[in-house]
C-alpha cells in the first residue's frame, strides 16, 4: 500500500474516531446512564452541551472532505504516481486534519481558535490543489 492509500485511510480512521470520542459518547452515555431515549437526538437542530456541537461539526467536516481526499488519491494511485512529493502532501493532508479536528473539538471557538482551525484547513487545501496538479500533470 502507498503513502497516500495509508494517509487515506488514517483519514478515514481520524473520522470513525472522533465520532466515536465525542459524538458516540455523548449519546451513549446519556442513553445508558440517563434513561434518554435512543430517538431522542434531533440533527435538524442543535443541541446538547458545547463540546458535543462542536464535536459533531467536526465530525461533518471530516465526512465533507474524505471523499475528496479519497478522489485525489484514487486518481494519483490509478496513475501509479509515486513521488516524495505526493507522500510529503499526503502526510500533511492528515496531520492538518487531526489538528483542525482538535482545535476544532478541544476549544471554546474564539476568533484566534477559529482562525487556527481555518490555518489548519487551507493548509489541506493547498496540498490537496497540489496533488491535483501533479495528477494532472502526470495524467496528460
Amino acid at each position: 500500500m502507498t503513502i497516500p492509500m495509508w494517509m487515506l485511510l488514517g483519514f478515514a480512521t481520524w473520522t470513525l474516531l472522533l465520532l466515536v470520542a465525542t459524538v458516540g459518547v455523548y449519546r451513549w452515555v446519556r442513553i445508558l446512564f440517563s434513561n434518554v431515549p435512543i430517538g431522542s437526538f434531533r440533527s435538524d437542530q442543535p443541541e446538547g452541551e458545547d463540546w458535543y456541537r462542536r464535536g459533531t461539526r467536526a465530525h461533518a467536516n471530516c465526512v465533507e472532505n474524505l471523499p475528496v481526499f479519497g478522489a485525489i488519491v484514487f486518481v494519483i494511485s490509478a496513475l501509479g504516481i509515486d513521488s516524495p512529493a505526493v507522500n510529503f502532501l499526503s502526510v500533511i493532508v492528515l496531520i492538518a486534519r487531526v489538528c483542525q479536528s482538535l482545535v476544532h473539538v478541544s476549544h471554546v471557538q474564539t476568533d484566534r481558535f477559529v482562525a487556527v482551525r481555518f490555518a489548519f484547513y487551507c493548509v489541506q487545501l493547498v496540498c490537496f490543489f497540489a496533488l491535483m496538479g501533479i495528477a494532472a500533470f502526470y495524467g496528460a
